[in-house]
């Protein structure tokens, strides 16, 4: 329960050794609560939470806690409180015995060489040389080679930060971990990664994730959260979906058919309630239309919010050009003579690691960066842009309220259409009236979004559009730009996302732009095929080098025997 009225209110469900549990429901639906609560670092206000044998639980939330100044290994060592404050107490000594102190008083040196064998003495009592070789052990899982072990957290992303935070929890041991948005700014390989590293894993697991592949490829069971209640699902996402629209049927059904017996009751009752001699019977079945239990009437686009882009001009047909681009960020190159020409009615997703530059070229495109040669920009003919970048929430005016940053911009829409709208994008009842400073950040972000996207445009650029919303949100984005009749260029790492709106796929390699002329599924076979490809022309080469080197034995072989002759 918090301030603002009950959050759950019937949540009952299990976790077993093994199981793997994707906690969904739309944004407010109470999933973080839940997981804070099995945490143990919320206390539910009624019920309990039951835990067996005093489990060990770990907890990978969104804003993960690195320590940006230890190197790798020092952090991945931290996943041992007691052996990691005697380690550094042993550090501490071993530098200050290297000292100049050290070195002109015997007395201190002595000091020190006393406490270092009762420390060294402590740290293997607690095994800590075991430990050490855990984290020796954990370095190639997670990605880290011995050498770059040394190098600082800080040095590293964010996708590779939450490697080591994972490796730090993973590390205790764990019967059950909790990760609350564990994609949340990963790119598709760090994810991938993510997805295989979790399935070699035996702790149970609770996820609460918006990405629909990762649930589909991570979770054996769904718990979905609606109206305070939860539901268990067995079965991953996709499998869960099915069920939920088979059940919405049957309970669209039962309640059609409960109001229809309901109205015939009544129509009953009303007609003979004073009639002599069927006044007891009608009462006797009023009586017992009080009792009948009555069903509740199925959700109206609660899960399926609707928005639809605003209607625009007809662009020409070239609508963005991309000529012989270079462009560089101090020694790192992103793009070394790219081409690409967009088409009116492309719907492109750009594809490739953290830090290849789809950001980047969003904004060469739209004019805000200059590129160091070629060109990036707009056709020429009836282009009219819109753009939303990840930090456009930043822009906003912070002393509006809610609604009226949207009517700013709709002036001539009512009250029921603004408030829909901003439903979609998970705005309701008192929080339209929120000011704008008062925002979460992932609330700016998409008050940004729903700013950007009622504007009339024929041509949109979305730099990761969905992050911060719910899949309901998600789903209500995918078929307004399914159904826009402009171009689009997007940025996502939002697999389920990307194949859902994407007709196009850009992939940023090696400086260039790579052009799949199909979907995502289109673009995964193609990536099959290549990669295949590649193994059978290693394979080839390697036999080749192979028959070479035996040719190269039998001809010193050869001249061997010759020269003894």
């Amino acid at each position: 329960m918090y301030p603002t009225g009950e959050v759950l209110k019937d949540i009952t469900w299990e976790v077993k050794h093994g199981d793997r549990i994707g906690l969904v429901g739309i944004n407010g639906a109470g999933k973080s609560t839940q997981i804070k609560i099995i945490a143990g670092l919320e206390e539910a206000s009624s019920g309990q939470v039951v835990r067996q044998g005093e489990p060990r639980i770990a907890y990978l939330q969104q804003e993960f806690d690195v320590d940006l100044k230890h190197t790798v290994r020092e952090e991945l060592f931290q996943a041992f409180n007691d052996a990691s404050r005697v380690l550094s107490k042993l550090r501490l000594v071993e530098q200050a015995m290297e000292s100049e102190r050290a070195a002109k008083e015997s007395d201190y040196l002595d000091h020190l060489i006393k406490e270092l064998g009762i420390l060294q003495v402590h740290f293997e009592a607690i095994h800590g040389y075991e430990l050490e070789a855990q984290v020796e052990k954990i370095l190639p899982k997670i990605g880290f080679s011995s050498k770059e072990a040394d190098q600082l957290v800080g040095n590293y992303s964010g996708g590779w930060q939450m490697r080591i935070a994972l490796g730090k929890i993973l590390l205790r041991d764990p019967d059950l971990l909790l990760l609350d948005e564990p994609t949340n700014h990963l790119d598709l390989a760090t994810i991938k990664w993510l997805e295989e590293y979790l399935l070699e894993q035996t702790a149970a697991m609770v996820i609460i994730s918006h990405d629909r592949t990762f649930l589909d490829k991570i979770c054996t069971q769904i718990v979905s959260t609606e109206r305070g209640i939860s539901r268990t699902y067995i079965g991953n996402y996709t499998s869960y979906h099915e069920q939920k629209i088979i059940e919405k049927e049957a309970n669209q059904a039962a309640y059609d058919r409960q109001q229809k017996e309901l109205a015939s009751q009544q129509v009953y009752i009303d007609r003979f309630r004073a009639s002599a001699t069927r006044s007891t019977q009608a009462k006797s079945r009023e009586k017992l239309l009080e009792k009948v239990e009555k069903i509740e009437a199925p959700m109206i686009n609660e899960n399926k919010p609707t928005f639809h882009f605003q209607p625009s001009p007809r662009s020409g047909k070239k609508v963005a050009i991309i000529d012989d681009l270079s462009h560089s960020y101090g020694d790192k190159i992103l793009f070394l003579g790219a081409n690409l020409e967009v088409d009116r009615g492309d719907r492109i997703a750009f594809i490739g690691p953290n830090g290849s530059g789809k950001s980047t070229l969003l904004r060469l495109i739209m004019g805000l960066e200059n590129p160091d040669d070629g060109m990036a920009g707009l056709g020429e003919h009836n282009v009219i842009p819109g753009y939303f970048e990840q930090n456009q929430a930043e822009a906003l005016d912070l002393k509006k309220i809610v609604i009226d940053t949207i009517f700013e911009v709709v002036p001539n829409w009512t009250q029921t259409q603004v408030r829909s709208l901003l439903g979609s994008f998970c705005f309701s009842n008192e929080a339209v009236f929120k000011e704008v400073g008062s925002l979460s950040g992932g609330e700016k972000a998409r008050l940004a979004l729903a700013l950007m996207l009622v504007k009339p445009c024929n041509f949109i650029a979305l730099d990761e559009p969905t992050n911060h919303l719910d899949i309901p949100s998600k789903e209500m984005l995918e078929d307004a730009i399914r159904e826009y009749e402009g171009t689009a260029l997007i940025v996502s790492h939002d697999r389920y996302f990307i194949s859902r709106v994407a007709n196009r796929i850009v992939e940023l390699r090696d400086g260039e732009l790579i052009l799949y002329r199909g979907d995502y599924l289109y673009y995964q076979e193609k990536k099959a095929e290549e990669k295949a490809a590649a193994e059978e022309s290693l394979r080839l080469a390697a036999r080749e080098a192979k028959r070479l080197n035996k040719r190269d034995r039998e001809r010193k072989r050869l001249a061997k025997k010759k020269g003894k002759n």
